[in-house]
């Protein structure tokens, strides 16, 4: 059992599960330039990163040279299809896990959302779940707020600093990708949790070594004390 201040989890395939539109649109977006990658390989090397930077990685991992073919036109085309996608999308949180969120802070848990979604897509998704700050969660973070993202621990920085948990020990870090896991021993956390929830499966969540691999995060209350 591991005594923790605060909890920061990752938003999609973490908490939000919004069907992996987002990484869907990644991989139209790059695949409208002639390519044929499929979600699989955007989610292995994309995953948990800040939007233009995964496309980036994307590229750059079949080889693709910037000066040839440059991120940027694509990731404003990816911004204009997912605009568009988020229009009709359902977004919930996964089962349980709002039950789980609220448990941990009537236990005096502070609970902080990080992503690396700007803020305008972050504040969508909470808007269509209907969480607000102060009775959902305590602190959002996004790609905006920092100048270093994923598996850079800047975001979990400000959120140590924004709901002043002075000890990283005293920090749980849960995502659903290796990166996630990575940005949370970088950050120097107590606990580091993969979930199966979203990109990565359990095999992918391991090589990073974190403290557990859950299938569902309503399964965190048998590891802390609340």
């Amino acid at each position: 059992m591991y005594n923790i201040d605060l909890a920061v989890f990752d938003m999609a395939g973490t908490v939000v599960n919004e069907d992996n539109v987002v990484y869907k649109t990644l991989q139209k977006a790059i695949n409208k330039k002639g390519y044929d990658l499929t979600l699989a390989f955007v989610l292995e090397h994309g995953a948990g990163k800040e939007k233009h930077q995964a496309i980036k990685d994307i590229l750059k991992a079949i080889d693709v040279d910037s000066s040839t073919e440059p991120s940027e036109p694509i990731f404003e085309d990816f911004k204009q299809l997912l605009d568009q996608a988020y229009e009709t999308l359902q977004v919930s949180s996964f089962e349980g896990v709002e039950e789980t969120l609220s448990h941990l802070r009537s236990s005096g848990i502070k609970v902080a959302l990080n992503t690396g979604y700007n803020s305008k897509i972050a504040n969508l998704l909470l808007k269509k779940m209907n969480w607000v700050e102060g009775i959902h969660y305590d602190a959002l973070i996004t790609a905006d707020d920092v100048s270093k993202g994923r598996p850079h621990p800047a975001m979990i920085h400000r959120a140590m600093e924004l709901l002043q948990v002075g000890n990283a020990a005293n920090v749980l870090k849960a995502g659903d990708s290796i990166i996630d896991i990575e940005e949370g021993k970088n950050a120097g956390c107590g606990v580091t949790i993969g979930v199966t929830t979203g990109a990565h499966t359990a095999d992918q969540l391991q090589s990073a070594d974190p403290t557990y691999v859950l299938t569902s995060l309503t399964e965190l209350t048998r590891y802390i004390t609340t």
